[in-house]
């Protein structure tokens, strides 16, 4: 691994470059930060693609990109004469000392729960008005419903255990099965989705990537099934169900 002073001497050479490609490379030049910002959630997205797959070589990379778009959104920030890279470092340097006083102050913690709670608490001193104000508008709905929940956790807003919280998801999937208006309906199964991630949460298991992981085993055997199909001169839009279904049970018993 490297010293201190070569990863400090990487992370100069990066400041360099973006200064170097804003200066001349035409693409760069042009970017500012609405036109970067789709581009970052891409990179992001494929962040989190190799960190469930477990990719290391592959997490590298992202991280690599993620990191340049960071660096890129300071270089125009100091661009605003608003702030710069060691603006961002410093303030983030303050921001954890503070959330930290179990590291840099005398307080105790028992475990990380108390940490967690510590930390909300904390943010409101800061000057957040409510507890769920950090809570992101854009980031997708199953992972905001996941952030509000663990953050109102943090104030000892929770169920007692996973087994109070299926008793949530039983209750919300009684009252989508009674409603028969169609707006109340959604409305109720967005209430069931709510609280399965809830209970999910409870029982540690990420809801996000629980479903990312069937999505991707979902693919693989679909693309299988279609392999098979393929091979016995099938045509699976003129196949009915039943057929299908067997492909769909070969296919799985090949990817086991």
């Amino acid at each position: 691994m490297n010293t201190k002073e070569e990863k400090l001497e990487a992370f100069s050479r990066l400041l360099d470059i973006m200064d170097d490609l804003r200066e001349k490379c035409p693409w760069d030049q042009k970017q500012d930060l609405q036109s970067l910002r789709h581009l970052t959630l891409e990179e992001v997205y494929e962040l989190s693609d190799a960190l469930l797959q477990e990719d290391l070589p592959e997490i590298k990379k992202e991280l690599g990109d993620v990191l340049l778009h960071l660096v890129f959104y300071a270089k125009i920030g100091s661009e605003k004469k608003s702030f710069d890279i060691a603006d961002v470092i410093n303030s983030l340097n303050e921001k954890l000392i503070f959330r930290h006083p179990h590291i840099y102050g005398d307080v105790e913690v028992k475990d990380e729960e108390e940490v967690k709670q510590n930390w909300e608490k904390l943010k409101l001193k800061e000057g957040n008005r409510s507890v769920l104000s950090g809570v992101s508008k854009g980031i997708p709905s199953m992972v905001k419903a996941y952030r509000i929940q663990d953050k109102v956790k943090g104030i000892g807003f929770e169920f007692h255990d996973a087994e109070d919280a299926w008793k949530k998801v039983d209750e919300e999937l009684a009252e989508f099965h009674a409603e028969t208006d169609p707006d109340k309906k959604e409305q109720e199964l967005g209430d069931v989705f709510f609280s399965l991630i809830n209970y999910a949460r409870i029982s540690g298991i990420n809801p996000d990537s629980a479903l990312e992981r069937t999505n991707i085993k979902f693919i693989s055997r679909f693309q299988q099934m279609e392999k098979l199909a393929l091979q016995k001169n099938l045509n699976l839009s003129e196949m009915p169900l039943e057929e299908m279904d067997e492909l769909w049970e070969e296919a799985k018993l090949m990817l086991r």
